[in-house]
């Protein structure tokens, strides 16, 4: 029985996007790899397309927004009681104006100053007596600036002060979700490293203390300036004295140039020992308060946070910016998996051509296995992909491009294509197809969603039938969303006389097909269409032959 329900969940991932290393993160670090990845894999995540699915539907203002849209699309979560939650946020700003206004008000004003905070995390200051004007730094591998760091540690602290001051200013949403965010943004003012970045920072033998820390004693409190005030009054202090003592001293021998000679050759030391002040102040509080800054889980939630509300601002954004219908899936739990659409377009498309034609998507209870037949170019690849795209959508929280939909988040999506290209060493093609698809088996489960286009291809057509049936029966009986793109209506048979299976096929009109998928088998081949349209029909290779001969 379907629960619709859940329990409150827990919004935040394994990892915070911000680097604790001495390199930013960059916004698609997520993609899924060999020896990383969850609900899709690296070879799946290539083909369905998803960072070309990432670029549709990017709209996000600052960069972590932009790395936690990414990662809610590489990295798919499951989580029924999550994703009804971050539903139920989008809900929330569909239904009102004013918070909607405020947060975009809000994300467009830090997406401005961001990069100050990744130059004060990540910076590295070379010193000098100027510093690099911030833009330089783009294309980069490394930060590298100029100076001490003193303007990117007030820019950058300035900037987290501001999304604090920011975040109290916002109206208190309603959602859970919502309320989650904003409110982890308002209690970071009530951290440590909060109120070091806001100042007064005071240092005592090597540590750093905050106002509330500081003992009531006099302490040397840091400034983020080359210009020190005591210094410099020190300086004016000892200069006039030094003056004062060579005039009246060496008056009555009339040598009193004397003290403005010797002044005229100490200024010149003066930039010397504030740069020697400047670099004690980068290596000796700057470097360590930005380690302590990057290694700060306060505030990699809070910048965690600020993208999570960016990302939502983003999907709300593309799901307007959509000619048609565009809905919020229901989300469900059920031990199976289940994916149920009705006017289905390609996320890809569906902005780019409004005129796409849609199509119903009905994989649930006994209709888990579909087959879909029909010649090449008739949109039987497209169908699967927007199959497993609007399933990706729907588990990253989004709108999915559909008159209605209802879904059950895979665990697992896999998604095999020929791969003839990618050949293990000492396998054939038939072998690497096979080792994958034994992979993909094994690793299924019933709320897995599996796509593979063709099976057994690279051996004898008896043999890719005998192959092709058992393994479709595996998944059958495993339980697993099991489509199968395929021109051999003779498997198509076979499973039918034991009522295994549903069937769609590529509707043709007029010789062309419509990209409409309708009930049946398709035993018909455009293949003699297609080569001449390629200009390499049997006749195109008969007129070569016979020119060739002339």
């Amino acid at each position: 029985m379907n629960d619709t329900t859940q329990a409150a969940p827990a919004i935040w991932r394994g990892s915070y996007i911000l680097s604790s290393g001495k390199r930013p993160a960059q916004i698609r670090d997520t993609k899924p790899t060999a020896e990383s990845y969850g609900v899709l894999d690296a070879r799946t995540f290539a083909a369905v397309e998803v960072d070309a699915l990432f670029d549709e539907i990017n709209q996000a203002q600052t960069q972590v927004g932009q790395s936690v849209l990414y990662r809610s699309l590489a990295h798919p979560v499951a989580d029924v009681a999550l994703l009804q939650s971050k539903q139920e946020a989008l809900r929330e700003l569909e239904a009102n104006p004013g918070l909607l206004n405020a947060l975009d008000k809000c994300i467009k004003r830090m997406a401005k100053d961001e990069d100050s905070l990744y130059h004060l995390l990540y910076g590295e200051f070379a010193g000098g007596l100027t510093t690099d004007d911030p833009r330089d730094q783009a294309g980069k591998d490394k930060l590298e600036f100029g100076g001490y760091g003193y303007r990117q540690f007030i820019d950058g602290t300035g900037f987290v002060v501001d999304l604090v001051e920011q975040a109290e200013a916002l109206p208190t949403p309603q959602s859970e979700y919502l309320r989650t965010l904003v409110q982890t943004l308002r209690d970071f003012a009530n951290t440590r490293v909060h109120a070091l970045m806001h100042g007064p920072i005071y240092i005592s033998d090597g540590k750093f203390l905050t106002k509330e820390e500081k003992p009531k004693l006099p302490m040397l409190r840091f400034r983020p300036s080359m210009f020190k005030w005591p210094f410099i009054s020190f300086f004016v202090a000892f200069m006039a004295g030094f003056l004062l003592f060579f005039q009246n001293t060496l008056e009555e021998l009339g040598a009193s140039y004397v003290g403005y000679g010797l002044m005229i050759l100490i200024i010149p030391i003066i930039p010397i020992i504030l740069q020697a002040i400047s670099a004690s102040d980068r290596d000796s509080v700057i470097y360590p308060l930005q380690r302590l800054f990057r290694k700060s889980p306060e505030l990699a939630q809070a910048i965690e946070a600020l993208g999570m509300l960016d990302e939502l601002l983003a999907l709300h954004r593309h799901a307007r910016s959509i000619p048609g219908d565009s809905v919020l899936p229901e989300i469900v739990s059920d031990n199976r998996h289940i994916l149920v659409a009705s006017k289905a377009r390609n996320p890809l498309l569906a902005r780019a051509r409004p005129d796409y034609i849609p199509n119903d998507i009905g994989l649930e209870n006994n209709k888990h296995l579909l087959i879909v037949t029909g010649p090449n170019s008739g949109g039987k690849t497209a169908y699967c992909k927007t199959i497993v795209q609007i399933q990706l959508l729907a588990q990253a929280g989004a709108y999915v491009p559909a008159a209605q939909a209802r879904v059950v988040p895979a665990e697992h999506i896999f998604y095999q294509i020929p791969d003839p290209g990618q050949l293990d060493e000492g396998m054939g093609r038939f072998a690497h197809e096979l080792k994958q698809t034994r992979e993909i088996f094994f690793n299924s489960t019933p709320r897995s969603l599996v796509v593979l286009d063709e099976l057994a291809e690279g051996t004898t057509f008896e043999e890719k039938m005998t192959l092709s049936e058992y393994v479709l029966k595996g998944f059958y009986q495993l339980g697993a969303t099991t489509i199968l793109v395929t021109h051999n209506h003779e498997l198509c048979e076979r499973l039918q006389k034991e009522s295994i299976g549903n069937y769609l096929q590529v509707e043709f009109a007029s010789e062309k097909p419509t990209h409409r998928l309708i009930p049946g088998v398709s035993r018909i081949s455009h293949a003699d269409r297609i080569a001449s349209a390629l200009g390499f029909s049997k006749e195109d290779v008969a007129s070569h032959l016979a020119s060739l001969q002339e």
